[in-house]
């Protein structure tokens, strides 16, 4: 059974470094030609069925993507919406480091939840498709660090319409390439809480909210 996460494409908000999260935002155009980019990286393989996030940029990556490989569209899970960044979302990198230079929005979501979330994902779609290939279109945080839980190390920030596939071996997921490259194995003692404050250091030197922003 292989997996294979995709970030959907570009939104106005991805273009605009606002902070998306949650927020249901759109895919623009050039989204759009993202979701259609990402059908030749996946062409190579056989996949059996694309599942997805509810939210709209994610769903309609996911209807671009199933159009273009002629294989069957699945359903949506709830467990699968990005990240909440509670009150941030919608906000610039401007207004961020003047209201919340500790990236400490009201009623941010914390990456404990993230991942948990998205592993029972996971574990839905493992049972209801058995040892099918499925690709799973949803977010660039839930995508990073749910990886990173999955590998036991850190990733970069995930780009818009970029692949990453993983595959399960009895009951432990093996993560192969992420952001379209091959991964080279290098375990390490991974927590959420040590990632979360390294991200929150990078962002204001050009990096968290651009990071955030590129990882919604």
């Amino acid at each position: 059974m292989t997996f294979a996460f995709i970030r959907h494409g570009q939104t106005n908000w991805n273009r605009d470094d606002r902070l998306q999260g949650s927020s249901d935002i759109p895919l623009n155009d050039f989204g759009r030609q993202q979701a259609t980019d990402a059908i030749e990286v996946l062409a190579g393989t056989r996949w059996d069925a694309i599942v997805s996030s509810p939210l709209s940029r994610a769903r309609e990556t996911a209807e671009i993507i199933a159009a273009g490989l002629g294989i069957e569209l699945g359903p949506s899970y709830d467990e699968l919406i990005e990240r909440h960044y509670g009150d941030g979302e919608g906000a610039t990198a401007e207004i961020i480091a003047e209201r919340w230079p500790d990236h400490q929005y009201p009623g941010l979501e914390s990456l404990d939840s993230v991942i948990a979330r998205a592993k029972v994902a996971l574990d839905k779609i493992a049972s209801e498709y058995g040892s099918k290939n499925v690709i799973i279109v949803c977010h660039g945080s839930l995508i990073r660090y749910t990886l990173a839980s999955l590998a036991g190390r850190p990733f970069d920030s995930i780009r818009n319409g970029s692949v990453a596939t993983f595959e399960r071996v009895g009951a432990e997921w093996r993560v192969l390439t992420v952001n379209d490259e091959p991964v080279e194995a290098e375990a390490v003692e991974y927590e959420p809480a040590v990632a979360e404050a390294v991200e929150d250091q990078s962002v204001g030197h050009e990096p968290v909210v651009a990071l955030e922003n590129r990882s919604a």
